[in-house]
């Protein structure tokens, strides 16, 4: 079987599988999220394979009202006490398992950016990073690498798309369930 449909075909079942089975978890995170905020899920508009723009949905993390910028250039009194434990723990990815599902997005990948990070979505198109689907997790995210340094996240997702065996794609998930990497750093007022 070929790669990309071997990986497409892991994509679908595990996010279906954790869908499924993370659903009472999903359901307490939204009750709890919808007490913290009123407003539990995020959604935002990300750029996705060949630049197309989709809808990413996580776990709201900060106020409702909160600038849409890229996380390192947020500020982190944004985050409400709930979103800090969300941060922590990853639990905030959980709802991208959906845009897995759907296709927007894979487990394994770069991390999709905001259509106006201009340096980055640049970057990346010079690298042929765009080739892919975007991804939960990947390289960068396990070496704690952010978005705040376009040319280095470009070359770490163009290298992990030129390397990636079945056996990274395994890699890169259970290091992230495993806690490494620390995500995009928030700035500190």
């Amino acid at each position: 079987m070929e790669y990309p449909l071997m990986t497409r075909l892991l994509d679908i079942i595990f996010a279906a599988l954790g869908l499924f089975f993370g659903s009472p978890i999903l359901l307490l995170l939204f009750i709890i999220g919808w007490f913290d905020t009123r407003s539990p899920l995020f959604r935002q508009t990300r750029v996705g394979r060949n630049q197309k723009p989709f809808t990413l949905v996580k776990f709201r993390t900060m106020k409702p009202g909160t600038a849409s910028v890229a996380t390192h250039l947020a500020d982190a009194t944004a985050i409400t006490p709930f979103g800090h434990f969300l941060r922590r723990t990853k639990l905030d990815e959980l709802p991208q398992l959906w845009n897995v599902l759907t296709g927007d997005m894979s487990l394994v990948g770069p991390r999709p950016c905001l259509p106006s990070q201009e340096e980055l979505v640049q970057e990346r198109a010079q690298h042929g990073v765009f080739t892919a689907r975007p991804g939960i997790t990947g390289l960068a995210q396990v070496q704690g690498v952010d978005m705040s340094n376009p040319a280095k996240l470009a070359r770490l997702d163009a290298q992990m798309l030129q390397t990636l065996t079945l056996g990274d794609y395994f890699s890169y998930i259970i290091q992230t369930v495993l806690g490494k990497g620390s995500g995009d750093k928030i700035r500190v007022n």
